[in-house]
């Protein structure tokens, strides 16, 4: 075999290659070899990009802090949930709001500290297993999803099925003599709040160091 390791030119010719035509700098193998593999870089990039930016895409928006008037203080009460509905993503009609069950905080039984952001208790109905509804029986007083048997008890706490950590809440305050609701936020076991979590990720233990928050969620007092 001809030696061409100290032959610099750029001529496949003059570089004594098999098969090398006059003038030629690169060799048809390696041309139909780089647009091959150039081809398919291209096209697993038009099929993996906007995969990747459809799954990170939600881990980088902006959530607004919203807060919502749902009625006076005088219309709820610690013993029973009123549903209310409130919007969540604004702008999305219908699609954008969800149902919340909400009660005056008790002391009896509402053990977590006390603060002015839950006066009063707000439920939030999407199941902690799959994201399902769930809706409030009030001759059990228990919370109960339909979907895969998710039950509840009357703080939101799991009481049986596959859920596994509590019922997400809302932020609660009073102003201008209204009940308003702000961001939702998780709960593990022992009720202590973090930021808002997807159904399905646990926060006890571990949990709540391997499901991190997404980045961009504004942090609220107490998260």
């Amino acid at each position: 075999m001809p030696d061409t390791s100290k032959n610099t030119s750029p001529y496949t010719a003059d570089r004594n290659i098999p098969g090398a035509f006059e003038g030629e700098t690169v060799t048809r193998r390696r041309f139909m070899t780089g647009a091959a593999h150039a081809t398919n870089g291209i096209a697993v990039g038009m099929i993996a990009l906007p995969a990747i930016g459809f799954a990170l895409g939600p881990n980088f928006k902006k959530l607004e802090e919203r807060w919502e008037a749902v009625g006076r203080p005088d219309e709820f009460s610690p013993t029973e949930y009123i549903s209310r509905t409130i919007t969540v993503v604004a702008g999305a009609g219908e699609t954008g709001k969800t149902t919340v069950y909400l009660r005056e905080r008790n002391p009896d039984i509402d053990h977590e500290p006390e603060d002015e952001y839950n006066q009063y208790i707000a439920i939030s109905t999407r199941c902690m297993h799959l994201g399902c509804p769930v809706r409030y029986v009030p001759a059990s007083q228990r919370f109960i999803c339909p979907c895969h048997g998710g039950v509840y008890d009357f703080l939101g706490e799991v009481q049986g099925g596959p859920p596994v950590r509590p019922l997400d809440r809302f932020y609660t305050r009073v102003k201008d003599g209204l009940v308003e609701l702000g961001p939702r936020f998780s709960v593990n076991s022992e009720l202590k709040r973090f930021s808002p979590r997807d159904p399905a990720q646990d926060l006890d233990a571990l949990g709540q160091y391997l499901f991190p928050s997404r980045p961009t969620i504004r942090k609220i007092p107490g998260t």
